[in-house]
């Protein structure tokens, strides 16, 4: 059955990007109502976006959503990723600032405040977006790919950076709320100290901080907490994926893998798979979960092997 939040739910707090403070309020919805974004306004009415890759505006660094008007909300993805990690299939999100807080980096807060509000179910019945045939986005080396899968969703997501710290790492796992809680929703968000000026000179990183960041410099991480995880970086990326593929507006029966992605490509794959009425179909019944499987591949056994090529 379809599900929602058992109370409201209000969180405050700086956007990453934008730096600016905002209230988030996150409301019970009726069930097909999906997730809707609700901007206030001091000096005009309300605007409304629904979530779905029709309202998405920009995928630089962010997913941000919009209206006919132009765009309404920025960095939905950490929020996104929270309530479809959960399985909440509705709720309405009234915000009065340009961007969703970033508090501290990843979905852990999210998370912590819908499992104490409590998801109730409601009358209607879950429909979910299956997948029946291979959609794939390449872009240089990168890659995102969708790919039938019976046994509900799976992530497959591999990164490559240069830094030392970082190089290459894979996250693999076939989701559940209890996987997302623990392996996903810690996972922070990260950036370059080599990079800062050039993003604040082009509007973006303006609220980042280490209390919401995960910093490296040539040496390594700068937070004097350290990593989380010790592959925290794909993790992150991993807990994006699955807020970005949130714009398909239904729950996915899929097997998502991507190289080197990002928002950009994330988005483009849900793009991509819409654009071919033949790849998916809606459907009522949700595959049989199969028992959790998590892995990576620096320094541990993943469950299937990397599937990236050498670069």
């Amino acid at each position: 059955m379809q599900t929602t939040l058992a109370r409201e739910i209000t969180l405050k707090g700086a956007g990453v990007h934008a730096g600016v403070e905002a209230t988030v309020t996150l409301k019970p919805a009726s069930a097909n109502t999906g997730t809707v974004f609700v901007r206030s306004f001091a000096d005009q009415s309300p605007r409304k976006a629904t979530v779905s890759h029709k309202s998405v505006q920009a995928t630089d660094l962010a997913t941000v959503l919009g209206d006919r008007s132009g765009a309404l909300v920025s960095t939905v993805e950490h929020l996104l990723s929270a309530f479809a990690g959960l399985g909440v299939d509705n709720a309405t999100v009234e915000i009065d600032g340009p961007e969703v807080p970033i508090l501290d980096g990843s979905a852990a807060e999210f998370v912590d405040a819908i499992d104490d509000a409590g998801v109730v179910e409601l009358r209607g019945r879950r429909k979910y977006l299956k997948v029946l045939k291979p959609v794939r986005v390449e872009n240089g080396a990168s890659f995102g790919e969708l790919l039938p899968y019976d046994a509900g969703f799976r992530l497959e997501v591999e990164i490559d950076f240069s830094h030392e710290l970082i190089g290459r790492q894979r996250f693999a796992a076939t989701m559940n709320p209890g996987v997302f809680r623990r392996e996903l929703a810690p996972a922070r968000t990260f950036g370059f100290l080599k990079d800062v000026e050039r993003l604040r000179s082009a509007g973006y990183a303006r609220g980042a901080a280490l209390e919401n960041t995960v910093c490296l410099d040539e040496a390594g991480v700068l937070n004097p907490e350290g990593l989380r995880f010790d592959d925290e970086f794909v993790r992150h990326k991993a807990l994006d994926a699955v807020g970005d593929l949130a714009l398909a507006g239904l729950p996915l029966l899929a097997r998502y893998r991507s190289f080197r992605g990002g928002h950009k490509l994330n988005f483009a794959v849900v793009d991509a798979l819409l654009a071919d009425r033949s790849a998916f179909a809606v459907v009522e019944e949700a595959a049989r979960p199969v028992r959790d499987t998590v892995g990576v591949d620096i320094g541990v056994s993943a469950p299937v092997p990397v599937f990236a090529p050498d670069v």
